[in-house]
């Protein structure tokens, strides 16, 4: 139930490490007291998580994390050279460029620093679902702040983007788009690409969180008062400057209720892959543990189970919104 029905289980001990990883990862981001150091690690996590849980060698995880840097770097000396949207390309192709690279000597070195190989068809129980879970919220929120603003935005063209992408995403059940990253996804790649199914996955239900999240944040922008607005003219900041030190923290106050009803809504959403095949905790409860005899009359036990593990997760999520909500002072006093 917890690692599926087909992780090694000599290999227990690494989503185990990872999950406890998770908490030193969340604290400098969850707990603005903590020192702004551990930010480091917090960066650092999703490459070390991917190469405990996926194993293979480190350096294709250490490779991609390189692509990320070189991305961000090329980016800034872009955009103060030649403006945005050229800044912007040359990130996406330094990026790719490194990445590449980092694939070639990751190749050739497959077995510098080694843990055996899982593939996803193999990942499963409730590591499942707290890997979708945390992936997908972490994605969805900048996401959604990105189509909130593009919404609201004066280009015709970058807010009909927006818009339709909203609405047809809002519009369709999110068991349909499970079924299009089984099915139809592969579609869209060029001839012979194999993207793994979990990243499929991930994918879909990333889109289908930020649809919502981008009108929760939409619903904040809306409830400020023109006067913030107003002061961040006053001050000359620029519409960049104005969104990130004045407008989207105080919407994103106002916004945290409705944010966390959707991540909560999306952690407990991540059962559905189950109807793809998909053994996550409850498609090891309805297949292999069910058609099991030992457990007949008695399936009551393991849905119980299942029911109190997500209980926790979702309550410790409400309860800390709560507490964040009084730390911000969102109550407009």
């Amino acid at each position: 139930m917890l690692f599926g029905i087909a992780y090694p289980s000599e290999g227990y001990w690494r989503p185990t490490l990872a999950f406890f990883l998770l908490f030193l990862c969340a604290a400098p981001v969850l707990f603005a007291s903590l020192p702004r150091k551990m930010l480091i690690f917090t960066a650092v996590y999703p490459f070390l998580a991917y190469w405990l849980i996926w194993g293979g060698t480190i350096l294709l995880p250490i490779f991609i994390a390189v692509g990320f840097v070189g991305a961000y770097y090329a980016f800034l000396e872009g955009e103060k050279k030649f403006g945005f949207a050229s800044g912007l390309g040359i990130g996406v192709v330094t990026a790719f460029v490194l990445w590449w690279i980092g694939g070639l000597i990751a190749g050739a070195l497959s077995g510098v620093i080694a843990l055996p190989e899982v593939a996803s068809r193999d990942m499963g129980g409730f590591m499942l679902n707290m890997v979708l879970g945390t992936v997908c919220v972490s994605l969805s929120l900048p996401l959604g702040i990105v189509l909130a603003l593009g919404r609201q935005s004066n280009m015709p063209i970058i807010k009909g983007i927006c818009v339709v992408f909203i609405e047809f995403v809002r519009g369709v059940p999110l068991i349909t788009l499970l079924f299009v990253a089984n099915v139809v996804l592969a579609y869209f790649f060029p001839p012979g690409t194999n993207l793994d199914l979990i990243l499929r996955v991930i994918i879909m239900i990333t889109m289908f969180s930020a649809a919502y999240i981008a009108e929760v944040i939409r619903g904040g922008l809306a409830a400020l008062p023109k006067g913030q607005y107003e002061a961040a003219d006053s001050l000359g900041l620029d519409y960049p400057q104005a969104m990130r030190l004045i407008i989207l923290p105080l919407a994103l106050k106002i916004s945290i209720p409705g944010i966390v009803n959707v991540a909560v809504g999306l952690f407990k959403d991540t059962t559905l892959v189950s109807v793809i095949s998909m053994f996550d905790m409850v498609g090891v409860i309805r297949g292999p543990i069910l058609s099991s005899t030992n457990w007949t009359g008695i399936y009551w036990e393991a849905f119980g189970f299942a029911a109190l593990l997500f209980f926790v997760i979702c309550y410790g999520i409400s309860q800390y919104s709560q507490w964040l909500e009084r730390q911000l002072a969102t109550d407009h006093r």
